[in-house]
């Protein structure tokens, strides 16, 4: 499976919304080649390394097929959705969604190695991002919510190079599937023990799946989502 890069971004941290929350959502598209190192892009930055970016998070990867879907659903969204870059993605592709991609895949980009680590978890800038109160719940219920990659060989990227599938040793979970356990079907045992088993997966996803089979209750995620207060 190969598919073309159309834009590589990275972002600078700055206010945001009117309360100027500080993030670096705006990613911007970077000509010619850029450095990928165990935390990311070179030149790029993220307001709060507690939930963004880190070595299990270093490359975020949003797919362009979703454009279409967003235009329809909500028309009155900014031109955000006529480039890369609108949901704070370092890598954009055409014809790679959630359904294609797999926990665990290895991808040669460049001259880089990345390691599909988990879906994006969205969060409540995607709201001030879009100017959409609910946008971040939306995401996650549509499940077009990107995917994080590790960096397992550093390397160099740039717009037009190839996204190559190495190895798929995890055929079987689809982040569709994965999404799906997570937001939609969310106490099933035996998925949830499949979830917590899968070692390619970041260790927070195995412990919140193993949370919930311990538990039997769903986290709360309204905090995450902005929809308290």
């Amino acid at each position: 499976m190969r598919v073309a890069l159309q834009a590589v971004l990275t972002g600078r941290v700055a206010p945001l919304g009117e309360k100027g929350a500080a993030s670096a959502i705006a990613k911007r598209p970077v000509e010619g080649p850029v450095a990928v190192g165990p935390l990311g892009l070179a030149g790029d930055e993220q307001a709060d390394r507690r939930v963004h970016g880190g070595p299990e998070k270093a490359v975020h990867h949003y797919a362009l097929d979703h454009a279409a879907a967003w235009r329809s659903e909500l028309p009155g969204l900014p031109d955000l959705l006529e480039r890369p870059g609108a949901f704070g993605e370092n890598v954009s592709t055409h014809g790679l969604t959630e359904a294609e991609i797999c926990v665990g895949d290895l991808w040669r980009v460049g001259s880089a190695l990345l390691q599909v680590s988990q879906a994006r978890q969205p969060c409540f800038k995607l709201n001030l991002r879009f100017g959409v109160p609910d946008m971040a719940r939306r995401v996650q219920t549509s499940g077009r919510t990107g995917w994080y990659y590790r960096v397992i060989e550093t390397g160099v990227v740039a717009a037009g190079d190839t996204l190559e599938l190495v190895e798929r040793p995890h055929p079987d979970w689809p982040l569709s599937r994965l999404l799906h356990h997570f937001y939609v079907d969310r106490l099933d045992a035996a998925a949830l023990q499949a979830i917590a088993d899968l070692a390619p997966l970041t260790e927070s996803w195995r412990a919140l799946a193993a949370r919930r089979l311990a538990s039997g209750a769903v986290e709360d995620w309204r905090r995450r989502l902005g929809e308290e207060g």
